[in-house]
């Protein structure tokens, strides 16, 4: 049986698109890291979109700032990055253990 997750926090509309493209940006990035891919098609795929997703990010940022959302409540996007599996897919971004660790 699947475990239930907890609820997403209350976000504003940018701040939940921020959060999207962010993991969608870390997914991207997880793909092209060459410590953990195989082959340079799928990591050519995945920088090819890392242009489109750094733009949706930008954008969302962007959204938030002309709203007058200047500051990023980061208690609140981390349970929200938490909830996303955001540590899991970050993870991917970072180099992997060495075998003597």
């Amino acid at each position: 049986m699947v475990p239930e997750l907890p609820p997403l926090p209350a976000l504003t509309r940018a701040e939940g698109e921020f959060i999207d493209a962010y993991l969608e940006v870390v997914d991207l990035l997880g793909r092209i890291n060459p410590s953990r891919t195989s082959h340079t098609y799928g990591a050519l795929r995945a920088a090819q979109a890392l242009v489109g997703r750094a733009t949706a990010l930008r954008d969302a940022l962007t959204v938030m700032h002309t709203r007058g959302e200047s500051e990023v409540h980061a208690e609140t996007l981390v349970r929200a990055l938490r909830v996303l599996d955001g540590e899991r897919r970050a993870g991917r971004v970072t180099l992997p253990r060495s075998p003597t660790s």
